[in-house]
Order: structure tokens, then sequence, then C-alpha cells
């Protein structure tokens, strides 16, 4: 027998059906509460509601898990790669090796982009922000492929979107990365992996043979595994709710880039680079920034520390601090900015006050540095967080699909005027 939780209210007592998870979940059922009460629940920032059931992605951040269908992410960036992991989210299992090559031909086949693209990017000064530009890329597929807007696609032609995404948002953010450069652009070499492929894209120089660095290639694939889902946040959210009006999927994921967009999102990792360059040009004390992390009465904060989900540590971060260490050891880089970050790094992880309160460095840090070793500018942070992040979106945009979701439409609670008769202006 199904568990039942019972609300009172006004005398009334209501009934409302628990579901449970696979992870022994347990959630309140109130889509009937209003037809039954007329009464909504109120949870600002949908801290506490579930907005959907997902087989996708399972994150405990009390005990600092994360799985991909099932699959711890330890495993998944340790022994799998970028376009393996994307093939699981989407489609819900680890591919054969013939699905695999058929996936990752199919990515490769679709790299180039149509020539009037370079019109649209060509519009952009180079001081627009890279991610406004991917957005607005993203965003003009509708208009190359048209039949993305027919809502009653076949699945063949959904998955060929798909693939499409995949496929052209590394060569979009690319290009995204050469207009703020002031860079011509390059094309794709489709001779290369995924990674590799938009290495070169980035950072090869007209005239100049450009090879790329395994150890580089090899710490961006273990990054965008790390970012290609998180359960349902802000941008994963934006995405679904916007697919479920039966928006095109290129509309969709354009939504999801701008969610991701703002700095309590995906900026994170620009904020902590920020934060170091600002302690950088305050005379580099960390010691004097870590006291004033403790201090309750001083607004600093330490950036890329602790995590809002996980309340114990980030499991990514373990992953990706050796490859950090792996690509500055590799690369030599001499920059006071990363050395305060060694500094804050090694301090907190050995200050009793941080080990106390689990303020241990996150994913977000550790990329950051990744990010600025390489020489991208902060404003590309978060476009690299976008292509780490497109499986995920396109899996949660294809379940939300395929379990025939209602449309989203959030209630309120109205606190503004009462009825009013209208005066004319004079009487005013």
């Amino acid at each position: 027998m199904s568990e039942i939780a019972k609300l009172s209210f006004d005398g009334n007592e209501y009934e409302l059906p628990v579901t449970e998870g696979t992870e022994n979940e347990k959630a309140i059922d109130i889509a009937k509460l209003r037809g039954q009460s007329g009464l909504i629940t109120l949870d600002p920032g949908f801290k506490n509601t579930g907005s959907t059931q997902s087989a996708i992605t399972f994150l405990d951040g009390e005990l600092g898990i994360l799985r991909y269908r099932g699959y711890n992410i330890e495993d998944l960036a340790e022994k799998s790669n970028f376009l393996e992991v994307s093939y699981l989210l989407i489609y819900g299992e680890l591919p054969t090796q013939e699905q695999y090559d058929t996936f990752a031909k199919e990515i490769t086949y679709h790299t180039l982009v149509h020539e009037d693209i370079k019109k649209i990017l060509d519009g952009f000064p180079s001081v627009a922000h890279p991610m406004g530009v991917l957005s607005s890329l993203i965003c003009s597929l509708t208009a190359f492929y048209p039949t993305s807007l027919d809502p009653n696609r076949t699945d063949d032609e959904i998955m060929l979107s798909i693939v499409r995404l995949m496929a052209k948002l590394p060569t979009f953010a690319a290009w995204a990365y050469k207009n703020k450069m002031g860079h011509p652009v390059n094309y794709p070499d489709n001779n290369l992996d995924y990674c590799s492929n938009f290495l070169k894209m980035m950072f090869a120089l007209p005239a100049e043979k450009y090879e790329v660095d395994p150890v580089i290639a090899k710490a961006l694939d273990k990054l965008l595994i790390l970012h290609a889902d998180h359960e349902q946040n802000c941008s994963t959210s934006t995405v679904r709710i916007v697919g479920s009006s039966q928006a095109s999927i290129y509309a969709s994921i354009s939504a999801g880039i701008n969610a991701l967009w703002g700095p309590l999102h995906g900026g994170a990792n620009q904020s902590v680079i920020e934060m170091l360059e600002a302690i950088k040009e305050d005379g580099g004390d960390t010691k004097r920034y870590l006291d004033k992390a403790k201090d309750k009465n001083d607004p600093f904060r330490l950036m890329g520390f602790g995590h809002r989900v996980y309340k114990n540590f980030d499991p990514r971060a373990k992953i990706i601090k050796k490859a950090a260490d792996e690509v500055l050891a590799k690369l030599g880089v001499n920059d006071p900015v990363l050395e305060i970050a060694k500094e804050l790094e090694e301090a907190a992880l050995n200050d009793q006050y941080f080990v106390d309160r689990k303020l241990y460095p996150n994913v977000d840090f550790y990329s950051g540095i990744i990010y600025r070793a390489l020489g991208i500018p902060t404003d590309m942070f978060t476009v690299m967080f976008a292509l780490g992040r497109l499986p995920g979106w396109i899996a949660q945009w294809k379940e939300m699909r395929e379990n025939n979701e209602p449309i989203g439409r959030p209630r309120q609670v109205y606190t503004g005027a009462n009825e009013r008769g209208y005066k004319e202006m004079g009487n005013r």
C-alpha cells in the first residue's frame, strides 16, 4: 500500500500520496492539492519542490554522491570519455563499440555550419559577451533547420537535431572566442577527436602549425564529463520548462545557455579568478584574506569553496584537482594569480576553520584555474561550462518530451492591491 501524507487545514483533512524514487527519496505529490482544497504551496526558488521525476542524474549533497544513469562520476571520469558519457546521458545506456563509432561519426559529419552563420557572427562586435554570441548562434539554427519547429517531428528527425547540436556547439563556442579575440575563425578538423578538434578551433593561428597537447585535451575531456549534468539546476530546469511549451530543441538549449550565463549559476568559476585577481592587486596577502573570510562581519567570501548542494565535499573537485595539477605542471605557467590560488587551496585544506565547516575547494575553483592557465579569458569560462553541460540539457529535454510532461506553469501568491475603481486622470 502506498504511503499517504495528511494535511489538516481549516477543519478539513486532505490525503496526499507519497512517491518514492529508486534511491529512496520520498516526495509528497501535491498535483491535486489545489483541486481538493483551493490551496497551493509557496516555495521561493523551488528549493524544496520536485518539478519532475527523472532517471538521468542522482545527486546526494550530504554524502557527496553524483551519478549519471547509475554510474559514479569517479568511474566515468577515470575510465570513459566525453562522447561516451554524452551517449549514456542521451540514450540511457553506455554504447557498444558499434554504437559509439556511429555516434562519433555522425557528430563528426555535422561539425561544419552553414556559411551564412558567419554573417550573423560578423554582426557582433568584439566586445560582445561570448555567451550572448553562443546563445544567438544556437537559436539561429531554427532558421537554418525550420522543420525543427514542428512539435510532431519523428524520433529520427529529433535525433538528427541532437547530433547537430553536439556537433555544432563546439564550433560556435570556438567562433565566439575568436570573435572576442578579433581573430579569423577556424573550421573543424574532423581528423581530430571531439576535444582536440575544439582546442584547435580555439587556439590555432593563421600560418602557424598547431599541435594539440594530449595533457590539455585529456583535462578538458574530464572537465566536460564533470559538468555534463547536475540534476534540476537553474539552466536545466529552464531547458525543460521552455521545452514543455513544445519549443524547438534549439530554442530550449539557447534558453538554457542564457540561464547559465548568470553569475549565480555558470559564472562561479569566473568569480573565482576575479577574486584571485583582486587579492593579487591588493598585495597578494592570502593569510589576510583567509582571516577576512573567517570574520562573519566582513562581507568578503572565498569564491570556489564549499557548495550549495554538496554539504560534505564536491566529488568532482577531487577528480579535477589532479587534472589541474597536471595542466599546471605541463605548461609550467608562471602566474602570480595561480600561485595565490595554490596558497589559498593549501591553507583552506589545512585550516581547522574551513575543515570543520567543510569549505573545501569545489569544481569551480579548479576549473577556473585550468582555464586561466590555458589563456582563456574569464568571460569565456561560462561558454566552456555550456560545452560540457550540453548533453545533460539534451537528455533532460528528450526525457521531458518522452514523458509527455505538461507545460510548466507555476502558481503564485498575489500580494498586490485589491480591486480598485478607475479614475480619470484629472481626478487622480
